[in-house]
């Protein structure tokens, strides 16, 4: 049995321009800043590249938990962390890929247990463009245009609890997290050595640790481009939390555009629940912000009352009460 965590989740964007493009080569003046989008059709969608919210959720659990993080090394136009997963949590949870010196070892990579959707617009829409001008200096004024949107973003993660902490000796990509130094460390520091299937394994109390920590960053996750002028609050308003056996994401169709708003799919939420029950093996949380999306209240409220597996609240008690869990779980 396999056990994975996966999350749902909508951020409000209502004057956002969180992830930009730069300018676009066509474009008529030189002073152009385009958001990221992708098109569907006739429709365009807003999105924040899936990089740059694993680069935000990076930097909250330094801020937030204080996490170790794996200093970064530049060599002509390569960069690469540590690869070290033992002492640096973000290597064992965002995963790495470094060339070593064959005496050195050879190539080591490690395939992040998190992963992470880009934060995609739910609905379809041209971005507004923005006129500015800088004239804080003598003579004539600067003018520049850049792009915003008012939106609801969609995204989805999984975090792999059978790899976190878990450091796999194989020769076989992204498999070979370890090299002979790594592996003296992992002795010298007491790591579990299971020789049968090549890999270490560190103590429960911190792959325990991680795996919460991950998660209880959640409400607190912050970054995103433009907030000088378009300030946006890029924590979760709405969020599911369920850990399941298996590896698909089954949360991700359960909101859609009607009308031009951003609306959960009760039912579709309804199906998922029934026909993947005997794959959950936690309930399921579902956290809500107060003030965003206000008429799923009364839903939510029946959902939970008419099925013992399903809880819900804030975002905060929806993902406290979750990360208790994942000590059962590893």
């Amino acid at each position: 049995m396999s056990k994975t965590v996966v999350g749902f989740m909508l951020v409000d964007a209502p004057h956002s321009a969180l992830n930009n493009a730069g300018a676009d080569a066509g474009d008529r003046t030189e002073n152009i800043v385009r958001v990221k989008s992708i098109r569907r059709g006739k429709k365009v969608y807003p999105y924040v590249s899936g990089q740059a919210l694993r680069y935000w959720w990076r930097d909250t659990l330094e801020k937030k938990y204080g996490w170790n993080l794996s200093p970064i090394e530049r060599q002509k136009k390569i960069a690469f962390t540590s690869a070290n997963p033992i002492e640096y949590d973000d290597d064992d949870v965002f995963g790495y890929m470094r060339a070593l010196k064959a005496k050195e070892g050879g190539t080591v990579t490690r395939i992040s247990p998190l992963k992470t959707s880009p934060l995609i617009s739910v609905i379809g829409q041209i971005p507004t463009q923005d006129f500015g001008v800088m004239a804080r200096h003598e003579g004539d004024p600067v003018p520049y245009e850049h792009e915003f949107y008012s939106t609801v973003l969609k995204g989805i993660f999984s975090l792999d609890l059978d790899s976190l902490g878990v450091f796999y000796a194989e020769e076989k990509t992204g498999y070979k997290n370890m090299y002979p130094k790594l592996e003296e460390e992992a002795e010298k520091k007491g790591l579990t050595k299971d020789d049968e299937n090549c890999k270490w394994i560190m103590p429960d109390d911190i792959r325990i640790k991680r795996a919460q920590e991950v998660i209880k960053a959640l409400p607190y996750l912050q970054g995103g481009a433009k907030l000088t002028s378009h300030l946006t609050d890029v924590s979760p308003k709405f969020i599911v939390l369920a850990a399941i056996d298996g590896g698909n994401h089954i949360f991700m169709n359960i909101v859609k555009e009607d009308n031009g708003e951003s609306v959960i799919d009760i039912e579709a939420l309804k199906e998922v629940i029934n026909e993947y029950a005997d794959c959950c093996l936690t309930d399921i949380y579902i956290g809500r912000r107060k003030g965003f999306m206000d008429g799923l209240e009364q839903e939510i409220a029946e959902l939970t009352e008419d099925n013992e597996n399903i809880k819900s609240g804030t975002i905060k008690e929806a993902v406290d009460q979750f990360a208790d869990k994942i000590s059962e779980l590893m």
